[in-house]
């Protein structure tokens, strides 16, 4: 199939209904540990009714739920892992998530193909009305499709000394009056929202946001120690792509990471592309703060495609070795990763555990919002292999974690 088959079937599949089926003979592999000879059923309604290793239990679970031989599917010893579910990305497939309806369905079906089962659909940098409309966009789509998990916004409250590749021209303090612009067009889709917390309305904004129900980052910013702790206790709970556009550890001067490694209530970004962050700082970072760093793509439109031309929001980027920079001035715009990838550098160039290389890409990012618990937005919980969370599945390749098959809500995409 062409792309635009892949994102018709995708995005059918999506807005259709789930259906029964089991796996079988699967090693699998979440955060709760590994298993092999292990088993899944999934029932009709899209959650996973029961788990298991024994033969006899699977045949007797497959039977309770009405699945027949027809909806069984043998692993032959492949790699069973939840679907993998990205809080920080933009875009796949030369389209963004800030490029309307049709945008958001093509982005959508890049990462899917690449094992990333729920989105929470990450917003540049734009003029107020512009970014409010986006939000929109990502509300009527959370509607339609239980892979869209809400919005992100990554801009516009950014310090414009760590502004990264974000339009200098847009970059806001956070008043009032566009906080609550923001949430009204929000209705309640918007998940998180990177702020800069020295703004001038920077703390009094993240109590806002975190009021409404909205995850403020900690991020893009040149924060001290102190004001990074202030953040965190108004409401601040996660820190965008940790070492990236914000002041590095100084053995006199902290800053931020340190107040987000030492604070239990944070869920921390890391950027696994070995480019980002180089894999001396990886290595390091993956043991700051075990089962809190959650792995993010921060993927941009030249995700899953060819070296060249492309934007960022109204920026022009070049994308080299698969790298992407602004054309103006040089700085990273993002990058071309996939969780899928992500993944496999944890494991088989870090020396990562499965368990946690796993449990970086599905249950903590997960958790950041109370996806991990009952939802109305998820319905069944996300991030495990276990009776009760939702039929989000993958089966990968033993040999290098390519995702071979995916499932989000008992769908399957792939």
């Amino acid at each position: 199939m062409d792309r635009q088959q892949i994102v018709a079937q995708v995005t059918d599949s999506m807005e259709g209904a789930p259906s029964a089926f089991a796996i079988r003979d699967a090693r699998k592999v979440d955060a709760r540990g590994i298993e092999e000879h292990a088993w899944i059923v999934a029932d009709a309604n899209g959650a996973i009714a029961a788990r298991g290793t024994s033969d006899d239990d699977f045949e007797a679970a497959c039977r309770a739920n009405g699945i027949g031989t027809d909806a069984v599917i043998d692993a032959s010893g492949k790699i069973m892992t939840p679907g993998y579910v990205d809080i920080h990305s933009h875009g796949a497939w030369e389209k963004s998530f800030d490029d309307g309806p049709d945008g958001i369905d093509v982005a959508r079906a890049g990462h899917a193909m690449h094992g990333t089962t729920r989105q929470v659909c990450s917003l540049i940098t734009n003029p107020i009305d512009v970014q409010c409309e986006n939000l929109r966009n990502v509300r009527a789509k959370m509607d339609q499709r239980p892979d869209i998990l809400g919005a992100h916004l990554e801009g516009p409250f950014l310090a414009l000394s760590r502004k990264g590749a974000h339009d200098p021209e847009c970059l806001k303090d956070p008043v009032p009056e566009i906080v609550d612009r923001m949430l009204e067009a929000a209705d309640g889709c918007l998940r998180q929202i990177t702020i800069a917390p020295e703004l001038p309305h920077g703390l009094q904004a993240i109590r806002s946001f975190a009021t409404a129900g909205t995850v403020p980052a900690v991020g893009h910013c040149d924060a001290d120690y102190e004001t990074a702790r202030r953040a965190f206790d108004e409401g601040a709970g996660l820190m965008t792509h940790m070492f990236n556009a914000m002041n590095g550890l100084h053995h006199r001067k902290p800053g931020p990471i340190p107040a987000a490694v030492e604070d239990p209530r944070v869920t921390i970004e890391l950027i696994c592309d070995g480019f980002h962050v180089q894999d001396p700082m990886l290595r390091l970072g993956l043991g700051f703060a075990p089962h809190r760093i959650a792995f993010v793509t921060d993927a941009m439109a030249a995700t899953d495609c060819p070296d060249g031309a492309y934007k960022l929001g109204a920026l022009d980027v070049d994308v080299v070795d698969g790298h992407a920079r602004l054309k103006s001035n040089g700085a990273i715009a993002g990058s071309t990763l996939t969780l899928e990838h992500a993944v496999q550098r944890a494991v088989l160039e870090l020396g990562m555990s499965p368990v946690e290389a796993i449990e970086a890409a599905t249950l903590t990012p997960a958790r950041a919002f109370g996806f991990d618990r009952p939802y109305p937005v998820t319905g069944a919980p996300l991030g495990l292999l276990a009776p009760g969370y939702a039929a989000d599945v993958l089966l990968t390749d033993p040999a290098d974690w390519s995702v071979q098959h995916a499932w989000c809500a008992g769908r399957r995409i792939k």
